[in-house]
């Protein structure tokens, strides 16, 4: 019988620092600190309610369905029930700052940057030769053959293949801006002339452009986007430090 393995504090910082997570870990740390500290500075206090129904949550979408479930899930993840308490106090802290320093930025920054949140419904197809991928884009153009054959024929990846290149809805932020001018450029359903990146040559069919729509789901992205970009500027002005004695 093999000898037990104990795993200390220690052995789980060294791995960290072997998968490379260190720059990760203290992004989000220094992240969490700026919020906790601009909402103190805010004077926004965080009731047992609203604590207790961010808990419920909590447990809900982790399959918490019983004390005893919720103790397994923080044996798992090494946490204690103060530990629970900082994510639950954390995450209801962050949306009640979001909410404090976004809530009448909302519509001003949608209607300003709605391009960035149009949708788009497309195909792809990748080669590594452009000659070829020219002669498919106007076999597809002047209907000698479907994009849809060009996938199947072409197309390595098994699953990406049975779904004929659909890519799902994609927004400007998923795509290299070479792509993303073009794609919303296009007249859809219509191919694209074929565009050359470090990736390939991308043969690109546009079945549909999305036109955003400001909704509950959309005001949630916005408010999310808003404060990462507040947390870079508040972060640039600070010094970090990280002290691993």
């Amino acid at each position: 019988m093999s000898e037990p393995i104990t795993i200390t504090q220690s052995d789980i910082l060294q791995q960290i620092k072997l998968s490379c997570k260190i720059p990760e870990l203290v992004e989000q740390i220094v992240n969490r600190k700026v919020i906790i500290t601009a909402a103190e500075e805010a004077g926004i206090k965080v009731e047992v309610e609203e604590l207790q129904k961010a808990a419920d949550f909590l447990r809900l979408t982790n399959d918490m369905t019983s004390a005893n479930d919720t103790w397994k899930w923080l044996e798992k993840h090494s946490l204690s029930i103060d530990d629970f308490e900082d994510i639950v106090y954390t995450g209801v802290v962050t949306a009640k700052l979001s909410k404090h320093l976004f809530s009448d930025q909302i519509e001003p920054f949608f209607f300003e940057n709605q391009l960035n949140y149009a949708g788009v419904v497309m195909y792809e197809v990748v080669f590594n030769d452009e000659d070829l991928a020219i002669e498919l884009f106007y076999a597809v153009k002047e209907g000698e053959m479907s994009f849809y054959d060009v996938a199947h024929q072409y197309i390595q990846d098994i699953e990406l293949r049975r779904q004929g290149g659909y890519l799902g809805i994609l927004n400007r932020r998923d795509l290299k801006p070479e792509i993303s001018a073009a794609v919303f450029g296009a007249k859809p359903p219509q191919v694209i002339k074929p565009i050359i990146t470090s990736k390939g040559v991308h043969l690109i069919f546009v079945e549909e452009i999305i036109q955003p729509e400001l909704n509950d789901k959309l005001r949630q992205q916005i408010v999310s986007d808003l404060l990462l970009s507040w947390i870079k500027k508040q972060v640039n002005q600070t010094e970090i430090n990280v002290n691993f004695e």
